[in-house]
């Protein structure tokens, strides 16, 4: 048998302990960098900032039988209220890992360069959001919480300037 100490030792030290992992999960996602410019001509990017206050770009989940370009689009039209885009092309994809209970779910998010068109005022946030709003590019970078999606940002506006989209 164990002295009494013993078990108030194990029992300090397991406290908050999580499940262990039992499961990985992949989960295909994809969104798009999302441009249109301002009356000046100057380039803006629109953000969506998620329930924890993270500014990011509208993604999602890829549905059975879609493609990951057509999700991007399905996913701007529903997040940001954008129906009127054109899809300029895939920028890169990006890899996040995180842990829901006890499953470490890899996530794979495919960006593409988006060009939104028509009334690009009119972008409404659907409910689970804290925030929508179109950035200056050098703004938009500040803000944006994941540096890999910085990075793609930026081939995004030297591909923008190159073809002069």
């Amino acid at each position: 048998m164990q002295p009494p100490q013993l078990d108030k030792f194990k029992k300090y030290f397991n406290r908050g302990r999580k499940p262990s992992i039992q499961e990985i999960v992949r989960e295909p996602t994809s969104g798009g960098i999302v441009f249109r410019r301002d009356k000046n001509g100057e380039i803006e990017i629109l953000l969506i900032q998620d329930a924890k206050d993270r500014w990011t770009i509208p993604k999602g989940h890829i549905e059975p039988g879609e493609t990951a370009q057509a999700t991007a689009k399905r996913e701007i039209g529903e997040e940001a209220g954008l129906q009127d885009v054109e899809m300029l092309g895939w920028l890169g994809k990006i890899h996040f890992r995180y842990r829901r209970v006890d499953k470490l779910v890899l996530m794979t998010t495919q960006i593409y360069l988006v060009k939104a068109k028509g009334d690009t005022n009119a972008i409404k946030k659907e409910e689970w959001m804290n925030g929508i709003k179109w950035f200056k590019f050098h703004d938009a970078l500040d803000a944006i919480e994941y540096e890999d999606i910085g990075k793609l940002m930026l081939m995004g506006m030297k591909r923008i300037r190159q073809e002069n989209l």
